[in-house]
């Protein structure tokens, strides 16, 4: 497996919001939430309920797509990761990891009870203007 990009890694830790679409149906929806970014496993960690729509989506589709943007209305300034991935229930070991990695990046999450769900990246597309105009990063989990 090719290494994932520090660059990428970066630009993750230094945001808190991401946007996810889901499908069902050829029914897209997407939605926001706050992660923390684990690097170990290239996977987003978030905190949702069940009775949303875009949870039972995924409980149906767990194939996912999404993005983390530097909203900015200097061009030179675009930076931004498109992605596909998996979303899926932390349960045992990983819920305590999620957990971890989650209360870390968010304290106030300590407070309250909380379902965590892993979004580990499979392909990731990486624009950065600060780079060059129009430069991409390429990954793929199974390259």
């Amino acid at each position: 497996m090719e290494q994932f990009p520090e660059k990428i890694t970066a630009f993750l830790k230094k945001h808190h919001v991401i946007t996810v679409a889901t499908c069902e149906n050829n029914q897209p929806w997407c939605f926001n939430a706050f992660y923390a970014f684990d690097e170990e496993t290239h996977s987003f960690y978030i905190t949702s309920h069940d009775d949303t729509k875009h949870i039972q989506q995924v409980l149906k589709n767990a194939v996912v797509s999404g993005s983390v943007v530097l909203e900015t209305e200097i061009v030179g300034k675009v930076q931004g990761l498109q992605f596909s991935a998996e979303m899926t229930l932390c349960e045992g070991d990983m819920e305590k990891k999620a957990s971890k990695i989650y209360c870390k990046r968010f304290p106030f999450a300590t407070l309250a009870p909380k379902v965590l769900w892993q979004i580990e990246i499979l392909d990731a597309k990486y624009t950065d203007n600060t780079l060059g105009f129009g430069k991409k990063l390429n990954w793929s989990k199974n390259s």
